[in-house]
């Protein structure tokens, strides 16, 4: 039977729980490693350059190193990331329409 749902494609490029926030905060133009590591809060360093490294390979953002010193190297996303960050749009919305209800669901959970 043909798989006719494509989110195993998707999440084969965004799993995980940075991917989709490093794309976000890449969409509104190139960042700087050390600008990323303080919008995407709590990730660590080699996880962020892990991932990194991880969407250049898929297409979905590519690293320009400025080949300066001090080095400068920033990350922006192609024109097919940017096709991919649209397709996240919906789920972000969905996200903050229902925050106050995960998060008692949550609360609940950990008082269990």
């Amino acid at each position: 039977m043909e798989n006719i749902c494509g989110l195993d494609v998707a999440l084969s490029v965004i799993g995980g729980k940075w991917k989709p926030l490093v794309l976000f905060y890449l969409n509104g133009g190139p960042r700087r490693f050390g600008e990323l590591k303080r919008l995407v809060a709590g990730i660590s360093e080699k996880v962020l350059i892990q991932h990194l490294r991880e969407l250049a390979e898929d297409g979905v953002l590519v690293r320009h190193d400025y080949q300066e010193v001090p080095p400068r190297v920033d990350y922006e996303m192609t024109e097919f990331g940017h096709t991919l960050a649209q397709a996240l749009i919906p789920l972000c919305e969905w996200g903050n329409a229902n925050r106050r209800h995960v998060e008692q669901v949550s609360a609940k959970k950990d008082v269990a």
